[in-house]
């Protein structure tokens, strides 16, 4: 079993359990796990607070297609359509792309029409609406229908793959790297953060949104913050640091609780000085 990990500098020297599972909480997505037993946990580092799950289950093939099957099947273009046309005080993705593009303004000026890279696009709602924006969108995304999605129904330059595997070279650089909701679910988080360094343009920046173990956690283990799929649940210590162990600086950082309820932490960095 590989353990997630942020390099954490006292090596889990302070892991304490937190909650433990021994079936999914109400409003889990139902994966097939074929004939494992459900079992797992969370701990939490008393130093920074930050929660790593420790599961048994092989979730390995949960990113090659299982779980667009499961979260949208063949419906991408009927959920993105109903996404879209939320009110803005019941969007998520409202607020997202406002931040970005209020950050953008203030580094680049307003009349400055930046390139940005989406890792993990998804639905690509954000995408779109950055698109709509006047921005010039790449999106990348293990999985190819939601790059077919992205490319057909949204028009922007879709690439499928996974990114730590990806020639960087030929994706070239941009103004803005974006991952939205994304180093949760992968085991190795900071290796996916060093590693945007390599997209960034000098006078770039990265945002990045995770879920926000300290706000969550008060609520209890039923949060959606703790749900199978999630590595890791973050702090605001932990975050930035991460962003420190990958060469990068915190320019900005906030915890919120968005329009649909999830306790989110959002961050902009860029490079060290």
């Amino acid at each position: 079993m590989i353990l997630p990990t942020i390099q954490c500098p006292c090596n889990g020297a302070h892991l304490e359990s937190e909650f433990s599972y021994d079936a999914p909480p109400v409003g889990e997505t139902s994966f097939d796990i074929g004939d494992q037993t459900y079992n797992r946990s969370y701990s939490k580092c008393g130093l920074c607070g930050h929660r790593f799950s420790v599961n048994p289950m092989d979730l390995s093939e949960l990113y090659g297609g299982a779980y667009v099957d499961v979260t949208y099947g063949d419906r991408l273009k009927e959920t993105f359509e109903r996404v879209l046309a939320l009110p803005p005080q019941d969007s998520d993705n409202t607020g997202r792309v406002a931040t970005v593009l209020e950050f953008s303004g203030e580094r680049f000026g307003a009349s400055y029409v930046p390139s940005l890279v989406d890792i993990g696009s998804g639905l690509c709602v954000f995408a779109y609406r950055m698109k709509e924006a006047g921005w010039r969108c790449t999106v990348i995304d293990p999985d190819p229908r939601a790059a077919k999605h992205a490319r057909e129904t949204v028009g922007v330059h879709a690439v499928t793959g996974d990114f730590m595997k990806l020639d960087t070279a030929e994706l070239g650089h941009f103004d803005v790297v974006t991952l939205n909701k994304v180093l949760e679910h992968v085991v190795d988080p900071l290796a996916m953060l060093a590693r945007t360094k390599l997209l960034l343009s000098p006078r770039g920046f990265v945002y990045f949104e995770v879920p926000d173990a300290e706000a969550a956690a008060a609520e209890g283990p039923g949060r959606e913050e703790f749900f199978v799929e999630h590595h890791h649940v973050f702090s605001i210590a932990s975050t930035a640091m991460l962003a420190e162990r990958a060469g990068l600086r915190v320019v900005r950082i906030q915890r919120l609780r968005e329009p649909s309820g999830k306790f989110t932490i959002r961050t902009f960095l860029d490079f060290v000085a």
